[in-house]
């Protein structure tokens, strides 16, 4: 059947004649019907457990604390005020700074080493902020190698001889928070760099402009969108952080809801405190919106700037730019943990080998919550986005917000939120069960991974719809009417005609939610079951202990593991935009 003549392109992957081959001659079935009947209630389902979380927190003000938010309020509330604002902002600064200045030289500009560094700036994606938070602090603390060194040359006995960066502060931590957040801008700032007319420079060359006069008053105002929403998505990771800032001493409000729930055992207060973390995560994300409001990327014509050469000292000055937050993200980072888990083993494969079987069972846990995540929050994300596309409603509309409302929540205040509710609702139904059954059956749903699974879907699922909806965005509307016209039914249409063209969107959402889960530390640390630990809780636990040695083989085994998809996707994503360019 042809396409409408008010349809875009089709798309390449199947051309909508290939429909008929595809689906035979069906009628609506009860079944399809019922599903249809059904879906806005599951939708709503949907909606209401992403919600669950933040609204529990939110009501927590109503009820009365133990009198630990008392405490707080008259001590350390001034100091999780001033050093969650402080970092925030200073990792929003620096992130913004090197993400696009990055992005503007790989995107228009041509120098010895672009082609590796475009994908390989992606790479700190893979190195969680506390990993490089254990392997800096080896560097460069007090009995580190490089202060031991300048001790050694210089005749220095003590640090009151001399003056060194304290890595354990808040300006170390706010530097390790920028050396792996910096691709979010990257990533968002390089496509809006692509996609700009190359009439537009044309111009500004007609007036005499120069490079730098030209990102300023053209690039810069064109990305600003795309700029904006990684600056707030690197300031929203800030402050879901827990392993950075509390390795490093530094008094957060993650830190603050830990120590309310764990050291004071007040899960009100921390929940109160959890509820003024969202006032920060509700400040970045009005800023977001006023500062894009009314904001489009523009794409005047299809003719996209060539990339200009640079030769000398320009090249050289590019390439040191763009190779700088690659080794101090990633290379260096990589390399300070062999070297730790080098020492740690003794330099032979016997004692490596006898370091790595106690992980098996680490790597098997987090392996095992990252795959269940992964696989719900495709399922999940691909019904919203469906529904979206298939039939556009306030409810619909409504999921997708809440899904993004979750990605901006930190993993402490969805635990916090998760918790009080689910264990209310567990201790009733034990209760219950227990009196039917006249013995006591113990807590069922907190007992077990099921609410940590819910815990992650919440703060990830986001990413995964995120992806399902430009996957779909790619599927003319034609394809699925000449479906219809066929008389498939909603089932039918998804499962082949859809999951066929969407393989690579739904392989990349949940490839990005594995590894999201296989970092995640806050939320798991809080809500796991006892004596089930990952590879995260086992390396901040390591590090917190300052076994650094140790450490490092389950930092290793993060990375490596989240290694994989990141270099699948930063290549994809280069690929793709390279398509674009031309």
């Amino acid at each position: 059947m042809p396409a409408s003549p008010n349809a875009p392109n089709a798309t390449p992957n199947v051309a909508t004649s290939d429909v008929p081959n595809m689906l035979p001659n069906h009628r609506h079935t009860p079944g399809a019907n019922i599903l249809r009947a059904l879906s806005p209630w599951f939708t709503g389902l949907i909606v209401i457990l992403l919600l669950l979380p933040i609204g529990s927190v939110v009501l927590s003000w109503l009820e009365t604390d133990q009198g630990a938010m008392a405490h707080i309020a008259a001590t350390t509330l001034p100091d999780l005020l001033q050093n969650t604002l402080l970092v925030t902002v200073f990792v929003g600064i620096g992130t913004t700074i090197i993400g696009t200045l990055t992005a503007w030289l790989t995107a228009h500009f041509d120098w010895r080493g672009r082609r590796l560094l475009e994908w390989m700036l992606v790479l700190p994606l893979a190195m969680p902020a506390y990993v490089l938070a254990y392997a800096y602090t080896d560097l460069l603390q007090y009995a580190g190698p490089i202060q031991t060194w300048l001790r050694d040359v210089c005749g220095w006995q003590s640090t009151s001889d001399y003056w060194f960066f304290d890595i354990r502060s808040l300006g170390g931590a706010a530097l390790m928070l920028v050396c792996a957040l910096y691709p979010y801008v990257y990533l968002l700032s390089r496509v809006a760099f692509l996609e700009q007319s190359a009439s537009l420079f044309e111009a500004g060359r007609t007036f005499g402009d120069r490079r730098g006069t030209m990102f300023f008053r053209v690039s810069l105002p064109l990305a600003r969108p795309a700029i904006v929403a990684g600056m707030a998505l690197t300031m929203m990771e800030t402050l879901a952080d827990y392993g950075t800032v509390s390795y490093f001493g530094v008094n957060t409000f993650t830190s603050g809801i830990f120590n309310a729930w764990f050291s004071q055992g007040d899960r009100i207060a921390a929940a109160k405190l959890a509820t003024m973390l969202l006032v920060f995560v509700a400040l970045i994300m009005m800023v977001e919106h006023l500062a894009r409001h009314g904001a489009r990327f523009a794409d005047n014509a299809s003719r996209k700037p060539r990339r200009e050469v640079l030769h000398g000292v320009s090249g050289w000055l590019a390439l040191l730019i763009c190779a700088l937050p690659v080794l101090s993200g990633f290379m260096l980072p990589l390399l300070l943990l062999i070297r730790l888990a080098y020492q740690e083993s003794g330099g032979t494969w016997i004692a490596v080998a006898t370091k790595l079987s106690p992980l098996i069972p680490l790597a098997t846990n987090s392996l095992l919550l990252a795959t269940i995540t992964a696989l719900i929050a495709v399922a999940l994300a691909l019904w919203l986005a469906y529904q979206q596309r298939r039939s556009p409603s306030l409810l619909s509309r409504t999921a997708h917000r809440a899904v993004g409302l979750g990605y901006a929540v930190p993993g402490t205040v969805i635990a916090v939120g998760v918790l009080i509710p689910i264990t209310r609702l567990d201790h009733q139904l034990a209760d219950l069960l227990s009196s039917l059954a006249g013995r006591d059956v113990g807590l069922l749903l907190t007992g077990g991974i099921s609410v940590l699974v819910y815990a992650y879907l919440i703060r990830f699922l986001a990413i995964s719809l995120q992806a399902c909806d430009a996957g779909f965005a790619k599927i003319t509307p034609s394809i699925d009417q000449a479906a219809r016209s066929l008389g498939a039914n909603s089932v039918e249409v998804i499962c082949r005609v859809h999951l066929p063209m969407l393989r690579a969107s739904l392989m990349t959402a949940g490839l990005m939610v594995f590894v999201d889960v296989m970092k995640e530390l806050p939320a798991t640390i809080v809500m796991r079951p006892f004596n089930f630990d990952t590879l995260a809780v086992r390396t901040y636990t390591l590090a917190k202990d300052e076994r650094l040695g140790e450490a490092s083989f389950v930092a290793l085994a993060i990375v490596f593991v989240g290694l994989i998809p990141v270099v699948f996707a930063s290549r994809a994503i280069t690929k793709s935009t390279e398509a674009q360019s031309h």
